[in-house]
């Protein structure tokens, strides 16, 4: 969708029926948490009637917002956003507001606003009780001026995803995590109430209700788009019981494949993963470079911290060589950064990794943990910026990046494997402390030059033993005063067929 044509055009959408406004509500969505926070749970909505129950992907796809009735619907002079139908994965409903100023007003769901390809469809009925939207779509002159690009997604349980200049959707955001990697089922709270406004600088600011069995809550939300984006967030918490396992800031992600253990997937493609990185900085100055990986059962990682000063899920290859999919488009997917505002306290930095054979299943999780359950009938906010970005951490480390990890089996010691660090600059003055926990043995470590300068080479043996995983961390003690290099953490377990 064009630019200038939306704006030379709105008023012509508008003849189109455009989606119905309701009676305004001048209603705090603050207020609305904390009001459902105080009863118990009833969010229990009706299947879904037709046209919308019982989808398969393609007739899903098949629906399509109406330009100026469900799409293109405006919000300021810059942005633009789309209402999305329910169906498939996406059965609850999800009252939208918008507010221009005048006060919010809610947009009133209906079958018409929406087009229905007539190879999945016949007759359309006019009404559907008791469905609703099931989420929205942001747009604005993101890489061209007079093009309206996506630049957010809204759908699914508490779910959000952005994206800046050159990049295409991949890893997404959560506004909570609860139970994720344990030992009973998660839980997903959902989006119950969204409302949009214009925020003046480039901005747009969205509002949420948040609802589940364990606790109702409200996010705030002023997206900036641009080469990065970036988004202020705070989320306020409102536990129905004590929780101990929620996941604040959580971000979700997939790995299936990379040159850390690559036989998990027969492809032809050398990686397939829309983020193989979690780097931490903590609170007490050290940044920590956890590959990510996809192991044989959940794996669970915590990381202890007092105070984090951030963490993110990143994609460290940015050629199209390094994946060589020209659909999926691997290398034009964001990493995304979580800078806590003010202090978090004591808690851990989780990583949960769930085995997966597809890379259609998100599998990688990352978020904070409080050191404290947080209590029934308490109010907790936590304010953190998000940050969408193309940027390589790899940078913040001038000469002595780590480059990229490897691993694979030692064929000429059964029961052995080797691991590549490949680092920036040369060998001199890099003394590299290599631990692992259990009775693992670390042999044949040793430091090379790469050709033509290419950097250093760290190798090592691992030979696990009968156990079935093993915690890997490298720290390297520089001695000719550069700056400090990140601690290599990773985690190793045993492969699908029983060997290292």
């Amino acid at each position: 969708m064009r630019r200038r044509g939306f704006i030379a055009g709105a008023a012509a959408l508008a003849a189109l029926r455009p989606a119905r406004i309701v009676a305004q509500s001048g209603t705090s969505l603050l207020q609305e948490a904390r009001r459902l926070a105080a009863r118990p749970y009833a969010n229990d909505p009706p299947p879904l009637p037709p046209p919308f129950a019982g989808l398969t992907y393609d007739a899903y796809r098949g629906i399509r917002p109406i330009p100026g009735r469900a799409a293109m619907l405006p919000l300021g002079p810059d942005f633009a956003f789309d209402v999305l139908p329910p169906g498939l994965y996406f059965p609850d409903p999800v009252r939208i507001d918008r507010d221009l100023g005048d006060g919010p007003r809610e947009i009133a769901f209906a079958p018409d606003l929406f087009d229905f390809e007539p190879r999945y469809f016949g007759a359309v009925p006019d009404r559907a009780p008791g469905a609703g939207f099931s989420g929205l779509r942001l747009r604005h002159p993101l890489n061209a001026p007079d093009r309206m690009d996506e630049v957010l997604v809204v759908q699914g349980a508490s779910y959000f995803r952005a994206i800046g200049q050159a990049m295409v959707y991949g890893l997404s955001a959560r506004a909570v995590a609860l139970g994720t990697g344990g030992a009973v089922p998660e839980e997903f709270p959902k989006f119950t109430h969204l409302r949009l406004r214009p925020a003046g600088g480039g901005a747009v600011s969205l509002e949420a209700v948040i609802d589940s069995p364990s606790l109702a809550g409200h996010l705030e939300m002023s997206l900036r788009p641009g080469r990065d984006t970036v988004q202020d967030l705070a989320v306020t918490l409102l536990p129905r019981r004590e929780i101990a396992d929620i996941g604040v800031a959580p971000l979700t992600s997939m790995y299936l494949k990379g040159p850390l253990r690559a036989s998990v997937s027969d492809d032809f493609r050398p990686r397939v993963h829309d983020s193989d990185l979690l780097f931490i900085e903590n609170g007490a100055g050290e940044r920590l470079w956890r590959p990510v990986s996809n192991p044989t059962k959940v794996e669970t990682s915590a990381f202890l911290d007092d105070g984090p000063v951030s963490y993110g899920l990143f994609q460290t290859k940015r050629r199209f060589t390094d994946f060589e999919d020209t659909e999926a488009r691997y290398h034009d997917r964001p990493a995304a950064i979580v800078h806590p505002a003010g202090d978090w306290g004591r808690g851990v930095v989780m990583l949960v990794e769930i085995p997966t054979g597809t890379e259609f299943m998100d599998n990688i999780v990352a978020f904070w943990r409080p050191e404290a359950p947080l209590a029934a009938g308490s109010e907790h906010r936590f304010a953190y910026n998000l940050t969408w970005t193309l940027a390589d951490p790899a940078a913040t480390f001038a000469e002595r990046a780590i480059l990229q990890s490897r691993s694979g089996r030692e064929h000429d010691r059964p029961g052995t494997l080797r691991y590549v660090i490949d680092i920036a600059g040369s060998p001199a003055g890099l003394s590299p402390e290599i631990t692992a926990s259990g009775l693992v043995e670390i042999t044949g470590v040793s430091l090379v030059p790469l050709p033509d300068g290419g950097g250093t080479r760290l190798t090592f043996l691992l030979a696990p033993g009968d156990i079935e995983s093993a915690d890997i961390r490298v720290s390297f003690g520089s001695t000719d005063g550069r700056d400090a290099m990140p601690v290599w953490i990773h985690r190793w377990t045993r492969a699908r067929d029983g060997g290292v």
